[in-house]
């Protein structure tokens, strides 16, 4: 039996993971999971997985939700920050999976990285932001990252069995999002409902609007470089529509390897869950003959400012990632909000960018600060 914690168990990641665990509940065993306001899916959840500990970062909401408990229901209720932390260091957990959005998703993962716990990482923001410091703490503490993100994930099924050290390069595929081979003039007025509308993939609104900035891949080009310890030059993105092949590797004798599969979040949360072994599931089966036709292009940087910003960012080092990071979140909410246009995402990073001196990182304080000088740096410059 595995233990599970699950930062973020409400979201999309943290949904499908209980459905994995549902699958496989001989096999799996959720013990902590956190949500932020949706205390009537908490309640359900707790209901049926009966965790040990339940973390709801609205402190209000977790008042509520501990009052709803009924006869039975032994879940402890635990809120905030130090909630999260809670969860992600639970000690019962093997695996914690990571699958808050934003910076928050930071601190918990750095505690579980300390207690030598295995982190299946679907946030994001936690290497963009910390990479070096991250990556660091992991091989001090001898822990585990292993990656759920579709694309990551393809390129760590592909590593299985060679060195790191014989990459020539990582082909990172992108979908292009809901606006792929659109020009700037045809993005001026594109509306919330338009960014949102993704061909391929049911996420969350701000992960589906970075696919449709492209920030999301750019975002995952810097997860690359320290999950696979590579250069940016090293680090290919392959527009790829169909979303079949989720990534792969070229090695120094020119050999591709890559991961196929049909688009399901599933798999790499499965294949995260489970490393080493690979189990049985009733997920489509892909069949290429059906399919037929797989395409690849390159990526429109001058559109797509934001894939470009984020290897500028890698260039630059420090705390450059983490400012572009947390301008990102900044500015996405703002559209999601309708207080600027879809245009101005990218405009709103590279003004950010402009105005930063990176900073070394050597303490998670230095991470910290640069993203609260860049969230008051942004609203000072649009409100």
């Amino acid at each position: 039996m595995k233990y599970i914690s699950i930062l973020g168990s409400t979201g999309s990641i943290g949904t499908q993971t209980l459905e994995v665990v549902s699958s496989n509940m001989d096999k799996l065993k959720v013990c902590a999971i956190s949500g932020n306001e949706n205390i009537d899916l908490l309640h359900k959840q707790i209901h049926i997985f009966k965790p040990n500990i339940c973390a709801v970062m609205n402190k209000e909401k977790a008042i509520e939700l501990k009052k709803r408990l009924g006869n039975g229901e032994t879940t402890e209720i635990v809120s905030g920050i130090e909630g999260l932390i809670t969860v992600s260091t639970y000690e019962k957990s093997d695996i914690i999976v990571t699958a808050v959005s934003g910076m928050i998703g930071l601190r918990p993962t750095i505690e579980a990285l300390r207690l030598g716990k295995t982190v299946a990482l679907a946030n994001k923001e936690t290497l963009v932001a910390g990479g070096s410091y991250v990556m660091e703490a992991a091989r001090k503490y001898n822990s585990k990252i292993l990656p759920v993100d579709s694309e990551h994930s393809a390129i760590f099924q592909s590593l299985m069995g060679n060195s790191y050290k014989d990459i020539s390069k990582i082909i990172l595929t992108a979908s292009g999002g809901p606006f792929r081979g659109k020009k700037i003039n045809e993005l001026e007025h594109v509306s919330v409902s338009d960014a949102l509308n993704h061909p391929n993939w049911s996420m969350g609104k701000k992960i589906t609007i970075d696919s449709a900035t492209l920030m999301n891949k750019g975002l995952e080009v810097i997860e690359a470089k320290w999950l696979f310890n590579v250069e940016p030059s090293q680090i290919e993105v392959v527009v790829h529509p169909q979303s079949i092949l989720h990534s792969a590797v070229e090695y120094i004798d020119h050999s591709v390897i890559g991961q196929f599969g049909c688009p399901t979040m599933k798999t790499p949360i499965q294949v995260a869950l489970f490393y080493p072994e690979r189990i049985e599931n009733d997920y489509k089966s892909l069949s290429l003959s059906e399919i037929r036709k797989l395409t690849f292009e390159k990526p429109d940087l001058k559109t797509f400012k934001c894939l470009k910003l984020a290897y500028d960012a890698i260039e630059a080092g420090g705390t450059m990632p983490a400012v572009l990071n947390a301008s990102n979140e900044v500015a996405v909410d703002l559209f999601l909000r309708n207080k600027i246009k879809f245009l101005d995402i990218g405009n709103i990073n590279e003004r950010i960018m402009s105005l930063h001196k990176p900073q070394k990182i050597d303490c998670l304080d230095v991470i910290l600060e640069a993203e609260s000088w860049t969230r008051k740096t942004v609203l000072n410059q649009i409100l």
